[in-house]
């Protein structure tokens, strides 16, 4: 039995050439039609796949044809209808973004991975840190933050000496970036449900720049962070290959 998949591709020339060589095996289905989404690149390009097919209840399956792979399967053309069917499904949900400006103008954006806060100039950000209404770090001085789900954990989190979150708990990572004061200080765990909000203080003299998943805000005075449960995301893995199994094996490496 035939199954409709749509396939999209980064910019990469391996990337291009898949798509080709696959859209000819498989067919190429209309977005709209498909009953899978395949994304050939890294990745980079599966973040972008899944912010452009939010808006779909269709499950995205990735092939490696980037540097990094995390969020892909093993590149293979052959027997990928099979590979689909077979596939485990993990769901996710993206995290929210708020960010008010110097200017008076607020910026919102969604992210996968984490949201981030960096310092622009030269000078250390001062950032105050409340939870759900109530100021849990009155100043933290930092080259940045950041605030992870457990699929973004072993991403910019990771690399700041945040914890890996098992893909199936209910708990965000708050992580800084270069902690300068309380030196100590080696972030949170929230759950889920919870808000987090960045003050920047001293915003004009210390500018703050907000990101997610690459779409970043400038010159910001605070910044709003939940996680969104009313955007679901599917990602398809080959059995025993599942975001659970590769969030418990880079623990190990």
């Amino acid at each position: 039995m035939t199954m409709k998949i749509a396939f999209l591709a980064s910019q990469a020339e391996s990337a291009e050439r898949a798509k080709e060589d696959l859209a000819r095996r498989y067919g190429n289905a209309p977005l709209a039609e498909a009953e899978a989404i395949v994304a050939l690149g890294g990745d980079g390009f599966m973040l972008h796949t899944l912010h452009g097919t939010q808006h779909l209840s269709v499950p995205v399956y990735g092939m490696n044809r980037g540097t990094v792979g995390f969020l892909m399967n093993e590149f293979s053309p052959d027997d990928l209808t099979g590979r689909l069917r077979e596939a485990e499904e993990a769901v996710i949900n993206p995290l929210s973004m708020k960010a008010g400006c110097l200017d008076s103008t607020v910026h919102e954006a969604l992210a996968i991975n984490e949201v981030s806060l960096l310092r622009e100039g030269p000078q250390a950000a001062k950032l105050r840190i409340t939870v759900d209404g109530r100021i849990r770090l009155e100043e933290l001085v930092c080259d940045g933050a950041l605030v992870a789900t457990p699929a973004g954990s072993t991403a910019y989190n990771y690399s700041a000496h945040g914890p890996i979150l098992p893909i199936g708990a209910d708990v965000l990572a708050i992580t800084a970036v270069a902690a300068f004061r309380p030196r100590r200080w080696r972030g949170a765990l929230v759950p889920k449900t919870a808000q987090v909000r960045f003050d920047v203080l001293d915003a004009e003299r210390r500018p703050v720049m907000a990101e997610g998943d690459g779409q970043a805000v400038r010159d910001v005075e605070w910044v709003e962070v939940r996680s969104e449960p009313s955007i679901v995301h599917r990602l398809l893995f080959d059995p025993g290959h599942g975001l659970e199994e590769r969030l418990i094996r880079e623990q190990f490496v």
